[in-house]
């Protein structure tokens, strides 16, 4: 790898790349193969036995994988990665390569539904149990801490809601007890907030959403201390959550743009939900429209303490509840509706019946997801024409 730690953060994910061939290309190709060969049966013994450091097999190691991963190190200011298929495999390796039987993972309530599913239905198979808690009272964690609680793990911004928690004080709640902080950051992303700055060991990304940027590929990645990044590795090699090498060529080129990106679709969502507290439809209940970087917003001096920007998530709680999101989302003729989000094209969703459908109703409305709850996913389109096709679908639902 050809490191220059020396350079700013966004220069970085621009610069890092693995070292060219002989060819001298200035893109980096891809390494589309399983194996790799070595010069001699010694030196294939001692990679082996990790006295030598070289690439063995794609399942664990890659050149595309290893560029994509040092670049989110640099921008995570993190020590070390492991890059993944997918986010929920990142999120699943990042707990179960330091979780055993007997063991207790202390949880935010507001999660993305499928890392809900796998905390509340297939942890407790492996005999690993979740206690939930309430990220707008953090008093609640010291609450709920076990003697045999091993991990706290939260997501912040957290999705669909955007529940913002000072990572900060968690994490001296956890440290105090030797319990490990892992921060799923794939709302915020690096650029706009760093979790192990501010005491999270672990941080985790589904790079499907803002990391890639475009909805074409899937893709997750674990970071954090060498030591703790050992363990995962370790883990995964056994299991084989791979990403392919050309996933992560893709999401490489990605993050060459992740600056410019997320400062767009920061300034379009501010923008987006600015005019949004003043249409007729949230005129009189303006908290009805949420975005971290809104004055109006519970947490929004613990968002701009830890973010540099409120990301690119806009939601907003229509009063006519399911009916009316419903006719919403029918209403629509530039944005797209589809299960993703972190795309250059604006998106909506209704989490109720979407991403969240397989919590009971009890829980969703525990953490905000009512029926009438939409999410905005804003693009790079130009807010004028977001905020126009929003508009005219508000008025058509409304009437």
């Amino acid at each position: 790898m050809d490191n220059q730690q020396h350079l700013h953060a966004e220069t970085q994910a621009i610069r890092i790349r693995y070292a060219a061939t002989p060819a001298r290309e200035h893109s980096v190709p891809l390494f589309l193969t399983s194996s790799f060969c070595y010069p001699d049966a010694e030196t294939m013994r001692a990679v082996f036995a990790d006295e030598e450091e070289a690439f063995i097999y794609s399942r664990f190691s890659n050149p595309n994988v290893e560029e994509f991963v040092q670049r989110m190190c640099a921008l995570e200011e993190a020590e070390d990665g492991f890059a993944t298929a997918s986010g929920m495999s990142a999120i699943f390796s990042s707990i179960m390569a330091f979780l055993k039987q007997g063991d207790h993972l202390l949880a935010s309530a507001a999660l993305f539904g499928s890392t809900h599913t796998l905390l509340s239905k297939y942890l407790p198979k492996w005999g690993i149990q979740c206690d939930y808690f309430d990220m707008r009272d953090a008093t609640e964690i010291e609450r709920l801490i076990r003697p045999e609680t091993r991990m706290i793990f939260l997501e912040t911004p957290s999705n669909p809601g955007l529940d913002v928690i000072d990572i900060e004080a968690v994490a001296r709640i956890a440290h105090e007890r030797n319990i490990l902080l892992n921060i799923d950051n794939c709302f915020a992303t690096p650029v706009l907030q760093k979790p192990i700055l501010h005491g999270a060991d672990i941080v985790v990304h589904s790079a499907t959403k803002w990391i890639d940027g475009q909805g074409r590929v899937l893709g997750g990645i674990v970071l954090g201390k060498k030591s703790l990044i050992h363990e995962v590795y370790l883990f995964c090699r056994t299991i084989g959550p791979s990403l392919s090498p050309f996933n992560a060529w893709l999401l490489s080129r990605s993050l060459e743009t992740l600056y410019l990106r997320m400062e767009k679709h920061s300034a379009n969502a501010l923008e987006l939900a600015r005019r949004l507290q003043q249409h007729p439809v949230f005129r009189q209940h303006p908290e009805n429209v949420k975005y971290p970087f809104l004055e109006s917003h519970p947490q929004y001096a613990i968002a701009r303490k830890q973010m540099s920007g409120g990301g690119g998530i806009v939601c907003f709680e229509l009063p006519g509840g399911l009916d009316q999101g419903r006719r919403f989302l029918d209403a629509l003729r530039m944005l797209s509706l589809t299960a993703n989000l972190g795309d250059t094209r604006s998106i909506a969703s209704h989490p109720a019946s979407t991403t969240h459908a397989k919590l009971s109703e009890a829980e969703r409305l525990a953490v905000g997801i009512t029926p009438g709850l939409i999410r905005i996913s804003v693009g790079l389109e130009h807010v004028d024409d977001i905020y126009a096709d929003i508009d005219q679908a508000l008025r058509q639902s409304a009437s």
